[in-house]
């Protein structure tokens, strides 16, 4: 069990979230105060927003010592996932998506095993029989669950289910072994991460979440399929 003697840091990525910052990280917090037993900082990581988020989360910041903000000029959720977590001097790092998708109730399961000692990466699946989706679309549900057959294929000793869900941690360790490898810095840096890890031996720490979807969201479902199935060409024929 992790004591006070263990730190996470809790990263969210970022950008133009100038609806969803402040309630998000007010709940967040008060969730690890209640339940989280090991120091913790949240780590507000901005890649190039242009709309109010700076300034909001400047003033969280200000209001709050456990929130801290990271400002990148340049645009890219694993742009900004990489750099917050080499910067961090934590014990283990994890991140979530700012719309907190996933159940709270979720965080402590999937970082424990990582601060005690006994694993090194873990993630969270919406595809695991103990799973619960709600209100997600069937675009969006259908081209993740392809999206996992094409890694099956591609990569036959894979043990993950789910290698999108936004809701992965990682120890220092793993994370200054693994992230210079990463090139993605889009939404492709979830699964690279974790090919990269089984690659280097790592077993992966998996937790079946509850996760209820945004329907904000901005994310352009084709797009972002073709560029993964483009990262995962590269990782196996010459990445």
């Amino acid at each position: 069990m992790p004591s006070s003697n263990h730190s996470l840091d809790v990263v969210i990525p970022v950008y133009n979230e100038e609806v969803d910052l402040e309630p998000s990280i007010a709940r967040l917090q008060a969730f690890l105060r209640e339940n989280c037993p090991c120091q913790w900082r949240i780590v507000v990581a901005d890649n190039a927003s242009n709309d109010k988020t700076p300034e909001i989360a400047k003033e969280l910041a200000g209001r709050w010592p456990e929130v801290s903000y990271l400002r990148l000029p340049q645009k890219g959720r694993g742009r900004a996932l990489r750099r917050a977590w080499l910067q961090s001097q934590a014990d283990v790092v994890c991140y979530m998506d700012v719309d907190l998708s996933t159940d709270l109730k979720h965080l402590m399961p999937l970082v424990e095993p990582l601060l005690a000692g006994t694993k090194q990466v873990a993630t969270g699946s919406r595809l695991m029989p103990n799973s619960e989706v709600i209100d997600r679309p069937p675009l969006r549900e259908f081209t993740s669950r392809v999206y996992n057959v094409l890694i099956w294929l591609m990569f036959p000793g894979r043990t993950f289910v789910d290698a999108q869900c936004g809701f992965k941690a990682a120890t220092r360790q793993a994370v200054h072994k693994l992230a210079p490898q990463i090139k993605d810095n889009e939404w492709f840096f979830d699964t690279e991460l974790l090919l990269r890890a089984e690659a280097a031996g790592y077993q992966i720490h998996q937790v079946p979440v509850r996760w209820v979807d945004d329907p904000a969201t901005t994310v352009n479902v084709i797009d972002t399929a073709w560029k993964d199935i483009k990262g995962l060409f590269r990782v196996r024929f010459g990445g």
